[in-house]
C-alpha cells in the first residue's frame, strides 16, 4: 500500500469506524422501511458499496442527473432513480435502452414537456423509460413560503393527471412517487447564536409535518385507488429519517449526509445522533502572527444561501477557531489557536459544512480505522467524473 505524508498537502480523511457506526444507527431507524443512497452526498464508489453491504435496509441509490446514473450503471449498480428532471439526449437514449436491456433507472417528473421529451426519444429509439412523480412538498404557513423552489405538482388532481398522461405513452412507465420535505430534512434549527431564528424555523417544521403526512397520504391513496401500482413512495432525508419513517405510505427514505455527519447536521434538534466520519486536514504554511497559523488552501464552502454556517469549521488541535474577517480562503486559511505546542508543517484538521460537495476537491479519500490509515478510496472525481 502506497503511503501518504498528510502534511504535504490537503487531504480528505474517512474515518471508517464512524462511518460504520453510522450506518447501523442509520438502518436502525428506518421502522421497517427501505433506506436509498444519496450519492451526491457521498461521492464514492467504494464508499457507496460499503453502506450498501452494511445491512439489507440500504437498496438503491438516488443521483443527480443522466450522466451519473449511467457512470453508477456502468459500476454495477441497478435501480438508480435521478434525483433531478434531465433533459439530455444522448443520456437519455442510452439509459432507454439499457433499461429495455433490463435496468431499472428511473427519471424524475414533475412536468408534461419533460414527459413528451422522453416519450418522443425512447420511442425513436425502441427504448423504455421509468418515471417517478416528484411531489411538491413545501408549504405555505401565514403566506410565507416554507420549503425549496422544486415541482409544481401539489393537489391530487395535478398528480393524477400527469399520472393519466405518463399511461397513455408507449414508452414510459410510471413506477411511484417522491416528496421530498426539504424544510424539515434539510433545515438546521438550532444554529448557534440564532435563538430566534431557530425558534420560528422549529415552529414552522412542526407545522409543516403535519401538512407533509396529510399530502402524501392523500396523493398515494389518489393513485392508488385510480388503479396506479406504486413500485416506490420515496421521501426524507437525513434530517426527516425518524419522522418520514413514520408515515404509512412510505416504503423508503433516501439518506446521504447522515454517513459522513457534516457540520450542519450538529444543527437539528431531532436528530440520528451519528459521529462525523469525513474530515479534510490542512497543513499549516505561515505564521503570520502570535496564535495564528495559516494553512494551504481550504476554501470549501458548502452551497445554499451565503452565511457562516456554510464555512468549514476546524475541529484539531481544540479551540481552533477561522478568522472572522477573513474565514476560510481559496487558496488560504488563516486560524487562531492559543498553543506554544503548534509550528509550520503540522495539520489542522477540518470539518464540512454539507457532506459530499468536498469530495469535488480531491480525487482520493484516506481511510483510517483504529489510528492507522489502511485504504485509499477514489472519489467520482479520482474516477475522471464530474457531475455536479
Amino acid at each position: 500500500m502506497k503511503k501518504v505524508d498528510l502534511k504535504v498537502k490537503p487531504r480528505l480523511i474517512l474515518h471508517l469506524n464512524n462511518l460504520d457506526e453510522n450506518c447501523k444507527k442509520i438502518a436502525g431507524n428506518a421502522n421497517g422501511k427501505t433506506i436509498r443512497l444519496a450519492t451526491k452526498s457521498i461521492r464514492s464508489i467504494p464508499v457507496l458499496r460499503r453502506i450498501l453491504a452494511s445491512s439489507p435496509v440500504f437498496q438503491g441509490l438516488m443521483c443527480y442527473c443522466s450522466q451519473e446514473a449511467l457512470f453508477l450503471h456502468k459500476q454495477g449498480f441497478n435501480d438508480i432513480l435521478i434525483g433531478y428532471p434531465s433533459l439530455d439526449k444522448e443520456a437519455i437514449i442510452n439509459i432507454a435502452r439499457a433499461n429495455k436491456n433490463g435496468a431499472k433507472i428511473i427519471y424524475m417528473v414533475d412536468h408534461i414537456q419533460q414527459l413528451e421529451a422522453l416519450q418522443s426519444i425512447a420511442k425513436e429509439h425502441d427504448g423504455l423509460i421509468y418515471t417517478c412523480l416528484d411531489i411538491d412538498m413545501s408549504v405555505k404557513i401565514a403566506g410565507f413560503h416554507f420549503g425549496v423552489r422544486r415541482s409544481p405538482l401539489k393537489h391530487v388532481e395535478e398528480v393524477l393527471t400527469l399520472a393519466a398522461y405518463v399511461k397513455k405513452q408507449s414508452h414510459l412507465r410510471m413506477l411511484g412517487v417522491m416528496g421530498y420535505e426539504a424544510q424539515i430534512a434539510g433545515v438546521p434549527d438550532q444554529l448557534p447564536q440564532k435563538i430566534g431564528v431557530n425558534k420560528v424555523v422549529q415552529l414552522l417544521k412542526k407545522r409543516s409535518l403535519s401538512i407533509v403526512k396529510k399530502r402524501r397520504y392523500d396523493i398515494v391513496q389518489a393513485l392508488t385507488a385510480a388503479g396506479y401500482s406504486l413500485e416506490l413512495v420515496n421521501g426524507g432525508g437525513t434530517g426527516s429519517l425518524q419522522t418520514t419513517a413514520k408515515e404509512d405510505v412510505i416504503t423508503e427514505i433516501t439518506v446521504g449526509s447522515g454517513f459522513y455527519a457534516p457540520i450542519l447536521f450538529d444543527y437539528f434538534q431531532e436528530r440520528i445522533e451519528t459521529n462525523a466520519s469525513l474530515f479534510f486536514t490542512l497543513p499549516i504554511v505561515r505564521k503570520p502572527a502570535e496564535n495564528i497559523y495559516t494553512c494551504l488552501g481550504g476554501g470549501y464552502i458548502a452551497s445554499g444561501s451565503a452565511g457562516n454556517s456554510k464555512l468549514p469549521q476546524p475541529v484539531y488541535p481544540k479551540g481552533s477557531k477561522l478568522i472572522p474577517v477573513e474565514g476560510a480562503g481559496e487558496v488560504q486559511t488563516p486560524v487562531y489557536i492559543r498553543s506554544r505546542h503548534i509550528k509550520i508543517g503540522d495539520i489542522i484538521v477540518f470539518r464540512a459544512a454539507k457532506a459530499g460537495e468536498i469530495c469535488e476537491r480531491f480525487t482520493e479519500i484516506v481511510c483510517v480505522s483504529n489510528g492507522k490509515i489502511v485504504d485509499y478510496y477514489p472519489t467520482y472525481r479520482g474516477e475522471g467524473e464530474c457531475f455536479f
